[in-house]
This record gives C-alpha cells, sequence and structure tokens, in this order.
C-alpha cells in the first residue's frame, strides 16, 4: 500500500475528476402504501405527508379513487396493482381486462402518473391455485394498455416472493422451483423482455435473519461493516444479505436464458421496528439502519450487487405505515416507517442531503457509498450509518466518516492521496510508527484521512462522499488502539 502523504500530481491531475466522475446513475427509492389499518390519516393527508418526505414513487395494493385521486397533479410516480382475486377474470377474458385498464388507469391517467401496473402479488405463495392465470392475466392487461395507447408509459409486473425459488444459498445456487421454471417464470421473463418490463421482486432479509441468527450477522443484514461471506460457487464475496438474496434471484433467472436486458426492481424490503420475542432482530433502531443504509445506498448509485455491479436499484420500501390490522405474529402490523398519527417511527430519509421536509435536498451524490463491507480494521459500532440523507442514530450530533471497502483499493487510494494532499487532512498519524499507522491496510488508513477531511469542512453535507469512497456512521469508529476524533 502506498503512503497516504506520497502524492502522485500527475496522477491525481488526470485521475481525480474521472473519481469523482465514476459513481453510477442513482436508483429510486419509493415506498409501499398498504391500507390495512382502520386508524390511517385521509389519503389527502398521506399525498402531502409524502410530499413533505421527499417521497416521488409509491407502491398501492389496488386503485382506490380516493387515493388516486389525491395523487393527481403531484408528480408522484404510481405503481397501482390489480389483486389476485381478479387475476382469473382478467386472464380468461380481454374484455375484463380491458375494462379493468379504461376504469383504473386511463380515467385517472395523466393527471396521475401510473407508471406501472402490478398484476397480483407473490401469486406462487399466496394464490397458488391461480399460478396457470398469471402470465395470461399479465398479457391481457399489457394488450388492453396498448389498445389504449397507454404501454408505452405503464408497465406490466407481477412481484414474486422469495419461495420462487427452490434454492438461494449460495447465491450462484439460485434456481427457480421446478414446478415455476419453465411453466411460469420463463414466460413470464420473456414477456417483460418483450414489453420492457422488469421483474418485480419482494426480498425481506429480516425473515433470513430472524430464522438463523446463530449463523448470519446482524451486520450483514443491516449494510453494516462485517468480514462478508464467500460464494464458493462463483469466487464472489459478499457483504449484503439483500445483495445475496438478489444474486440468487439473477443466477435462477440467468439458467433460463438470456435475461440480462431485464432490471429487477426491488417492489418490498423492510425491517420491522417490533416483533414477538421468538421474532429475533425486529426493534426500531435495526428498521432504522437497515432502511436508512439501504436508501442511501440507493440514491448514491451504489446499489450494484457483485454479480450485477453496475446495475441500478429501484427500491420500494415496506411500509408507509403500522397498519393495525394484519394479521400474524407482531412485526407485520410494526413495519411503517411512520405511526398513523404521521410521526416517525424512526428516523429516515428519503432524499440525500439529510431534511427532506418540504421535498427537498440536495441535488448530485451527496454522502456516497455505505460501509457495509469488509472494514480491514475498522469497527463502526452497532449504530446504523447516520447523517447526511439517511438515519439519526443519535441526538448528541456526533458524526464520523470512514471508508467505504467496496469502493476498491484504487478508488480509495486516489481519494486518500487527495485527501492528504490537496483535500488539506493532517495525515501525519497514519505515517509509519505513527500513532494510528496500526492497523495498516487501506480501509483503516483512509477512514483516518476522510475523517480528519470531514471534521475540518465542519461535516457539511457532500464531505463525506469522495464519488462513494466513504459514508458517515454515528457511533465512534476504532481502528485498533486508534480512536477517530469528532473534531479537530
Amino acid at each position: 500500500m502506498a503512503l497516504p502523504g506520497r502524492l502522485r500530481a500527475l496522477i491525481l491531475a488526470v485521475a481525480l475528476p474521472l473519481l469523482f466522475l465514476s459513481a453510477s446513475e442513482a436508483g429510486t427509492v419509493g415506498i409501499n402504501y398498504g391500507r390495512v389499518a382502520n386508524d390511517l390519516p385521509n389519503p389527502a393527508a398521506v399525498v402531502q405527508l409524502m410530499k413533505q418526505q421527499g417521497i416521488a414513487q409509491v407502491k398501492l395494493y389496488d386503485t382506490e379513487p380516493t387515493v388516486l385521486r389525491a395523487l393527481a397533479n403531484t408528480g408522484i410516480k404510481v405503481v397501482v396493482a390489480l389483486p389476485n382475486e381478479q387475476l382469473l377474470a382478467a386472464a380468461s377474458r380481454p374484455s375484463y381486462a380491458l375494462s379493468w385498464v379504461r376504469r383504473n388507469v386511463a380515467a385517472y391517467y395523466p393527471a396521475t402518473q401510473i407508471q406501472g401496473i402490478a398484476v397480483g402479488n407473490e401469486v406462487f405463495a399466496s394464490a397458488k391455485n391461480l399460478t396457470a392465470q398469471l402470465v395470461p392475466a399479465m398479457t391481457n392487461v399489457h394488450a388492453a394498455l396498448a389498445r389504449l395507447s397507454l404501454d408505452k408509459p405503464v408497465k406490466v409486473s407481477s412481484p414474486i416472493a422469495l419461495t420462487a425459488l427452490a434454492g438461494s444459498y449460495p447465491p450462484s445456487a439460485g434456481v427457480f422451483r421446478e414446478d415455476l421454471a419453465q411453466a411460469v417464470m420463463k414466460p413470464m421473463l420473456d414477456f417483460l423482455a418483450q414489453t420492457g418490463s422488469y421483474l418485480m421482486v419482494n426480498a425481506y432479509p429480516f425473515f433470513a435473519y430472524s430464522g438463523n441468527a446463530d449463523v448470519i450477522s446482524l451486520d450483514y443484514a443491516l449494510f453494516r461493516p462485517n468480514a462478508g461471506v464467500l460464494d464458493s460457487g462463483s469466487g464472489l464475496k459478499y457483504y449484503s444479505l439483500l445483495d445475496a438474496q438478489l444474486d440468487a434471484v439473477f443466477t435462477a433467472v440467468s439458467k433460463l436464458g438470456n435475461y440480462n436486458a431485464v432490471r429487477v426492481v426491488v417492489s418490498e424490503t423492510g425491517w420491522p421496528s417490533k416483533g414477538d420475542a421468538k421474532e429475533t432482530g425486529a426493534a426500531a433502531a435495526n428498521a432504522a439502519a437497515y432502511n436508512g443504509n439501504l436508501v442511501r445506498r440507493v440514491l448514491s448509485g451504489n446499489a450494484g450487487t457483485p454479480r450485477r455491479p453496475d446495475a441500478d436499484m429501484d427500491v420500494y420500501l415496506f411500509a408507509l405505515f403500522n397498519e393495525n390490522q394484519k394479521p400474524g405474529p407482531t412485526s407485520e402490523r410494526n413495519y411503517g416507517v411512520f405511526y398513523p398519527n404521521q410521526q416517525k417511527v424512526y428516523d429516515v430519509e428519503f432524499v440525500l442531503g439529510g431534511n427532506s421536509a418540504g421535498g427537498g435536498g440536495s441535488s448530485g451524490k451527496d454522502n456516497g457509498g455505505l460501509g457495509w463491507q469488509d472494514n480491514g480494521g475498522v469497527n463502526a459500532g452497532n449504530a446504523p450509518a447516520g447523517a447526511g440523507g439517511g438515519v439519526k442514530a443519535t441526538s448528541t450530533g456526533e458524526a464520523w466518516c470512514v471508508a467505504n471497502a467496496m469502493a476498491g483499493e484504487e478508488r480509495l487510494q486516489k481519494a486518500l492521496d487527495y485527501a492528504c494532499g490537496p483535500g488539506g487532512a493532517d495525515c501525519k498519524a497514519i505515517q509509519p510508527g505513527a500513532a494510528c499507522f496500526e492497523p495498516n491496510t487501506m480501509v483503516a488508513h483512509a477512514s483516518y484521512a476522510f475523517n480528519d477531511y470531514y471534521q475540518r469542512k465542519g461535516r457539511t453535507i457532500g464531505t463525506c462522499d469522495f464519488a462513494g469512497a466513504a459514508y458517515v456512521v454515528n457511533q465512534a469508529p476504532k481502528m485498533g488502539k486508534c480512536e477517530l476524533p469528532s473534531t479537530v
């Protein structure tokens, strides 16, 4: 590893601008708006809340007229749903599909910016008797859109649960169930490819962690620094349980043909803030960490997986509100980011740049990549990464900047050279023999330099970024015996 004080002026002059232009275009973050409750605000108030929070996309579970009217002329993009109960009619009667589209889509578009239709929801898991009707229903709904010249702006898909996979561990072993692969999934993927649509996947690392907490690291599930898990089949290393789940889906898809052009949209993901005694990990702090870290990762353009590193990811968090009439364990009623009184269950932002009230937020990629990789000796503690477009895990105002190992040593070295050189960070403490030289890793040295730079710049938005090579934490990181200061 090159010493942080050894600046390569010529390389920096050429490479540094490229470094800050190298992040991919960011994905988008939306919210699932379920209404299985008797104490929710009226739709107009809900839409106002979404606007105040900067929520620009919403996914519904029906086509409730009062909701669709409330969303009109707001600029919020909407995915509506044709419920499972209507699949059979839509599959067997093209006239029914046409009438449904006219009544529930065309009647509101374009004032209400409907951009997608979810035909059914987790049909393979919750309505198995309708499995054979799914793709015909999707086909008829798309044909209805085409007849009304709406097939270009409005795409058709259907959310699948991870139970559609017969195997998902390791990710390179991902494969669809035998009863679904050729009969349903391949025709669905053909349809999605032909219509320019996307595969919707509901993925919940919480379930995998809660059922296997003895072997799955909580940090691995929450996008926090961890040692990683090697997939011996592919040679890829995973630092995020969600990445592993999604790559299992990508692997399963690849076994059915070349569908690289079909994007994946995470149509549901989230973490409960409360659960029963046996629901390990259900807690507000963990929900804040999961959702906050995921939001920052997606919006900063670092949402690619090891198998598809350059892929942008669109994600819909589950859910907008706690829903008090949902059946099942306590967790089912506690996935909401907001209580019905519109107060936050925990603090999570939907835009980069911190305070999203009023739909604001800074432009650009202010708080780059997330530290959910092998941390090279850096221990970011148990709090979620916060500050500047994410979860605020403490009320003390303390924040530190640490290196993102996923950026790779080359990018970290360039950012390190910049921080210790033109950036003006004091890097004497990480020179050989100095107090913070150990641990002698790129991530540890870069973390020290990035944090010094960040503190000297007054922790202003954008100063812990380095094009995704750094991120903010709210608990004091430690590098061996060296503590990073929260002031300079």
